[in-house]
């Protein structure tokens, strides 16, 4: 069963969480604050973290760059606020999704669900081994190379990726890059589509690849010559 980590101040938050998500047939963890979620990561294997952004001795974010320097397991923010500024940092500095407080408890489960399915699959639209340009995405190991260099992705952003790179000739809209990425029961906001763009962008800018994703302005984004 996948074992998520749930880290927030509220102890009635955990137990609401930890509820549904262990009828929903996964195991669960909880830790009161950042510093004791980055301490119960590091103790043992974890599938997904659950992470409260305003947290204290360390924030949801403060532990998201921490754990970004070793390891690429989905994370999903928590915040008392839906402030746009949380959202941008949480998704850029790595973060794979995010929910606002309050939350359906069910609509928490099915993003849960979404991202450790795409964890798991590697991307179901992909074919085992594709490459565009000087990029090449193989599936079956989840891996990603600009050149001779590895790009480390997110679930999502992988899954993002994977269908721009199934269809290079395509410019999808946001709609289109939502439903490869988090399946067509999950809505994200377009501001959340950006930021894992713009996510992509920088990983593979730090590759030496300036054009991996174009924006066709009014229509949405295609592959780029990624060169």
């Amino acid at each position: 069963m996948p074992r998520i980590l749930i880290a927030d101040d509220e102890p009635n938050i955990r137990e609401v969480i930890s509820f549904a998500l262990d009828r929903a047939g996964h195991t669960t963890s909880t830790a009161r604050n950042g510093a004791e979620a980055l301490q119960q990561f590091r103790r043992g294997p974890v599938d997904l973290l659950i992470l409260d952004i305003g947290m204290p001795e360390m924030d949801g974010l403060e532990v998201c760059r921490q754990i970004r320097k070793t390891s690429e397991v989905p994370i999903l923010f928590l915040s008392a606020r839906d402030e746009e500024i949380d959202r941008v940092l949480g998704l850029e500095i790595g973060g794979d999704d995010y929910v606002t407080k309050p939350f359906s408890a069910r609509e928490l489960v099915a993003r849960v669900n979404v991202i450790l399915k795409r964890a798991r699959n590697g991307g179901p639209k992909a074919s085992a081994m594709m490459s565009h340009g000087r990029v090449r995405l193989d599936a079956s190991r989840h891996g990603v190379w600009f050149g001779d260099t590895s790009v480390s992705l997110t679930a999502i952003e992988f899954e993002i990726l994977s269908a721009l790179m199934a269809r290079a000739e395509v410019v999808f809209s946001r709609e289109q890059i939502m439903a490869a990425a988090y399946g067509g029961s999950t809505y994200v906001s377009d501001r959340t589509i950006d930021s894992h763009i713009r996510n992509l962008r920088a990983k593979f800018a730090d590759a030496g690849c300036g054009s991996i994703i174009e924006t066709v302005h009014g229509v949405g984004f295609r592959l780029g010559a990624a060169s």
